[in-house]
């Protein structure tokens, strides 16, 4: 999906991100397919403490997005990344820059997918909730 970015600060964020190396390295780490810190990590070879970093200014200005959180086996949560453009195109024309944006679709449907299953989920507990629901110990006695 194809749109042109009309946000200055998004611009701004994604003149600024393909200006620095190591977010354009830990972009294309991201843009297949999403991928833990660690993961990241090793396959960029980027220091921890400047991942970290990077990827909280990519998510902070939305272009990386939080796919999922996971549990790993010794039960510590981590956030798995996805980049939130597949493809940029920047012009400059008419004392003016241009940002097209293709849309990594994928993370977008994974987001609104989990918005709504996480929606229906609480809806159907609220529902359930508020319903009388019969108890054993609502049965007559003898």
């Amino acid at each position: 999906m194809e749109m042109i970015v009309d946000n200055q600060k998004l611009k701004s964020a994604i003149l600024t991100g393909l200006a620095d190396p190591e977010m354009v390295s830990i972009i294309n780490s991201t843009m297949d397919q999403s991928r833990s810190v660690s993961a990241i990590i090793r396959e960029t070879s980027i220091p921890h403490t400047s991942v970290y970093r990077k990827i909280k200014w990519l998510v902070d200005n939305n272009l990386l997005v939080v796919d999922k959180v996971a549990v790993s086996d010794d039960g510590k949560k981590y956030s798995l990344f996805y980049s939130a453009f597949r493809a940029l195109i920047i012009r400059y024309e008419n004392s003016r820059i241009v940002v097209e944006a293709n849309q990594n679709i994928d993370p977008v449907n994974r987001l609104t997918e989990r918005f709504f299953s996480l929606k229906e989920t609480l809806r159907r507990k609220s529902y359930f909730s508020n319903k009388s629901r019969p108890d054993f110990y609502d049965c007559p006695r003898e």
